[in-house]
């Protein structure tokens, strides 16, 4: 069972998209298939049950090459716990995946949408992220 709480306001609180020059911007829309989206997920509590969650998106090729663009979006989300006292795993387990799940698709639809503006027309980052499973691959 999901903590109860309420969505104060999402919002970009950081944006860094860096394509060198236009040749980078040419060898990354070659490459785009290659890239991959990896989640870093971080918290900080405030007064009054307030929590911010951080969720940042790199979307990055691994390969090393210095023709290629770097692109990371950090999503914050600001909560209020509507519990008195959750227990700390059921807190993470929220912070984690519970409001992940929640938040995903407007966060996906935002990245994506700066992705094209920025050069990619026909980017597609379709498909979901199990966070659930995520979460329990951490917990172990």
């Amino acid at each position: 069972m999901s903590i109860k709480h309420s969505i104060i306001l999402n919002y970009i609180k950081d944006l860094s998209l860096e394509t060198p020059d236009p040749e980078s911007l040419i060898v990354a829309r070659e490459r785009i298939s290659k890239y991959s989206l990896n989640l870093d997920i971080s918290s900080k509590p405030y007064k009054n049950k307030m929590i911010e969650v951080f969720t940042k998106f790199i979307y990055s090729d691994k390969e090393k090459s210095k023709k290629k663009t770097y692109i990371e979006m950090l999503y914050s989300t600001v909560v209020i716990i509507e519990e008195e006292k959750p227990e700390k795993k059921a807190l993470e387990k929220f912070i984690l995946c519970d409001l992940q799940i929640e938040i995903y698709p407007q966060m996906q639809k935002a990245f994506i949408e700066i992705l094209k503006l920025s050069g990619f027309p026909g980017i597609d980052i379709s498909g979901k992220i199990d966070f659930i499973k995520l979460y329990n691959e951490r917990s172990r």
